[in-house]
Parts: structure tokens; C-alpha cells; sequence
């Protein structure tokens, strides 16, 4: 059974096409106009083995919270089609990442009960142009449309790349632990 799934969704603010496979090798295809944003959806990616491609454009001269919250949007939803009944599959998934001197930890249900518990601090307001704030609702979004439980925790770190990395690392590592197949299900 195929685990894949393609979501559309346009917007007065925005336009985005997503396709995921979960049963992938972490290939990619990111295009916004949210370049750091577009690293850290990579990275989930390879993290995962999820394959994914995502076309996203909007009203970016405002700035990128639109964007990239119905990203967020666009993904759960992807994700929660290509999980399907959710048969077979370990259900939880759990994850340490370090980066140098950051540490995240992801801790994930496929439950059907949205919700988010987010805890990280960053030391600026900005990572290039992306505001990091939009980290959280990146997440806030893809927790409801997914349908997940998702707790999201930076255990510790200075520097704010590093730790926004980990914590996508850390969410594409649990994800990957819960959605696999286990054959005594």
C-alpha cells in the first residue's frame, strides 16, 4: 500500500502544492521564497526518509507568517492522507538531536488528537530574513492538520540556528519512528 499523498491550497495570501511519500529515501524538492525555511524543510526530509516536494509562493513583501503556517497546513494535511488508517505502524516515535551545542527532543503520537506542546527559546528575533518565531506556528500548523500530538523541546543551546535545526532534525527522526511498520501489529 502506497503511503503517499498530494495537498493543493490557494489563499488570498498565499499558493502551495505539496506531495509526500512517507515510504521515501529523504528526496527533495523545496521551492519558497523562505530560503532559511527551505533548509530546515530539507533537513526534515532527509531526517524522515520522507520524500517531498513543495511549491510555495505568497504574500512575502508582508512577511513569511502566512506562508509558512499554511505550509504547516499543507503538510499535516499531506501527512495525515499518506498515514491512512494508521495500521501497522508503531504510533510513537521519540528523538535526541544535537547540534553542536544545542540539544532538541521530539516526542510524537499518531494520535488523531491535535496538539502542540512547544518549548524553545532562540537568542534573536531573526535567522537571515526568516523570523523564528514562525517556527512555532510552522508547527502549530502541521500538529493540527496532521492530527498529532507533538511536543517539540529545546533541552538546550545559544545559538539559534543550531537549535532550529535540531528541532527539525529531531521532529523528521520521531516522525520517522512512528509512522514505520511494525510487523507484530
Amino acid at each position: 500500500m502506497a503511503r503517499y499523498a498530494e495537498t493543493y491550497r490557494i489563499t488570498k495570501e498565499t499558493e502551495v502544492k505539496a506531495q509526500l511519500d512517507l515510504d521515501g529515501e529523504g528526496k527533495n524538492n523545496i521551492q519558497t521564497p523562505a530560503f532559511f525555511f527551505n533548509h530546515m524543510l530539507n533537513l526534515f526530509s532527509r531526517h524522515s526518509l520522507f520524500n517531498l516536494d513543495i511549491e510555495a509562493n505568497g504574500d512575502v513583501e508582508v512577511d513569511f507568517h502566512h506562508l509558512v503556517e499554511d505550509i504547516g497546513i499543507v503538510l499535516g494535511e499531506c501527512f495525515l492522507k499518506a498515514v491512512g488508517n494508521k495500521e501497522g505502524i508503531h504510533r510513537y516515535g521519540n528523538f535526541y538531536v544535537p547540534m553542536d551545542e544545542a540539544l532538541a527532543f521530539c516526542s510524537v503520537d499518531i494520535s488523531g488528537r491535535p496538539y502542540l506542546f512547544f518549548d524553545a527559546s532562540f537568542n534573536k528575533d531573526k535567522v537571515g530574513e526568516f523570523d523564528v518565531e514562525l517556527v512555532e506556528e510552522f508547527f502549530t500548523a502541521f500538529a493540527s492538520s496532521a492530527r498529532i500530538t507533538l511536543h517539540l523541546e529545546m533541552i538546550r543551546g545559544k545559538n539559534t540556528h543550531h537549535i532550529i535545526e535540531a528541532l527539525f532534525k529531531a521532529f523528521g527522526r520521531a516522525l520517522r519512528q512512528a509512522v514505520s511498520m511494525d510487523s507484530r501489529e
